[in-house]
């Protein structure tokens, strides 16, 4: 008997849930795009994307997803023929890679699996082998989307530094935003990347580009900048267009400024943190839960290098799949695949889940994921340890 009638929740990460006063401001008619309203709060929201960055520097706004705000930080680093030293820890450090190799540029990559985060003392020694800084960047996921693994950006920093290399340090932040705690200035971050729908809470639509002097300074080096990528007239410009390349992105713009409000001034950014930490947390005690005695387990064994957005995991013999598709078509919650870890064509591909716990969610949102799991486990009989529940709800109130 399916129990789908009521509202589905799409647990994957990304899109992410858009809360209702971010979806009520975008429903609205176009603005004048030339002078008044939407003029004025745009120019307010630039300081308001420095702030969830925790930078002083620059920021670029794209009318794109992910994937387009890659090409954005690629095509502002980088000429073509350059070097980069590209840390992976999973499938989108891949994906990455592979875009700046379509554009020409040269990635020298140091792959640490699909389930530990990068050795800060691999990047220094890679950098040392490169006396004639022929490195222009280092490149590096916050937290992977994929495999959930989430690097140290602060040792990474202090290992570049370490050795005198000049290379610029670019993170994808895409999957950690508003989500993860991240300090671009303290951590010495010259170029992050983010996007709309994820831990901003927003439909796919916008990515971000935010770029410090020194990555500016490179820029104006670099042969592969086109008009519509630059990322100068975007962060440095003067007149409104110019933000957007062209027409401005206007009912995202007031979903964004909803957003921004209630991350920054309503509930406030560190609260955020606390919030995605303490349920990353609940989820990863249900699964040590259901571990124990069987083979589920989570992708990253160190609660250190796990990402708070979102937790990746293993149920072997094809109970991932089952697990999924019996949620989806029995009580209506959609887990996201495990993107990355096996190819759709080996059978592999069914034993990874992943289970998103990013942006607008809360207490209620999570535990009811894992209750219909925990339903889904018994409905397919597949072996779990027991007290998933009780676990989740423990680490939850912190006990």
């Amino acid at each position: 008997m399916p129990l789908t009638t009521g509202r589905n929740y799409l647990a994957i990460p990304g899109p992410s849930v858009s809360p209702e006063r971010v979806l009520n401001a975008m429903h609205r008619t176009a603005p004048n795009i030339y002078e008044g309203e939407i003029v004025d709060m745009t120019r307010a929201l630039i300081p308001d994307l420095k702030r969830v960055a925790m930078t002083s520097q620059h920021v670029a706004i794209y009318i794109a997803n992910g994937h387009g705000a890659w090409e954005a930080a690629n095509t502002n680093m980088f000429s073509r023929g350059d070097r980069a030293l590209l840390a992976s820890t999973g499938r989108f450090g891949h994906g990455w890679a592979e875009a700046a190799q379509r554009m020409g540029v040269q990635i020298d990559m140091i792959d640490f699996g699909k389930s530990s985060p990068a050795d800060p003392q691999a990047i220094a020694d890679a950098l040392q082998a490169d006396p004639t800084h022929q490195i222009k960047a280092v490149l590096v996921t916050h937290v992977d989307t994929a495999s959930s693994a989430r690097n140290d950006i602060a040792a990474l920093r202090a290992a570049i530094d370490s050795v005198g290399h000049p290379a610029l340090l670019a993170v994808d932040a895409i999957a950690s935003l508003a989500c993860d705690e991240i300090r671009m200035d303290d951590w010495g971050i010259d170029v992050l990347v983010g996007a709309s729908q994820k831990g901003l809470m927003l439909p796919p639509g916008l990515g971000f580009i935010w770029f410090s002097d020194k990555a500016l300074a490179a820029s104006q080096r670099a042969d592969l900048v086109t008009p519509y990528w630059d990322w100068k007239p975007r962060g440095l410009g003067t007149e409104f267009w110019q933000y957007f390349g062209g027409t401005a992105p206007t009912h995202h713009l007031y979903g964004l400024r909803e957003s921004l409000t209630m991350i920054l001034d309503e509930e406030g950014l560190e609260a955020v943190w606390r919030r995605h930490a303490g349920l990353a947390r609940t989820v990863w005690a249900a699964f040590e839960a259901w571990g124990q005695g069987s083979p589920i387990a989570l992708n990253v064994a160190d609660p250190a290098a796990r990402g708070h957005s979102v937790t990746a995991a293993t149920i072997p013999h094809g109970g991932a799949g089952a697990l999924r598709r019996w949620l989806e078509q029995e009580a209506g919650v959609t887990l996201g695949i495990g993107l990355g870890m096996a190819l759709p064509s080996e059978p592999a591909y069914q034993d990874f889940l992943r289970v998103a716990h990013m942006g607008h969610v809360n207490a209620h949102m999570t535990l009811g994921v894992l209750a219909t799991m925990e339903a889904g486990l018994q409905a397919l009989d597949i072996p779990h340890g027991p007290g998933a529940l009780a676990a989740a709800a423990g680490a939850l109130i912190g006990k």
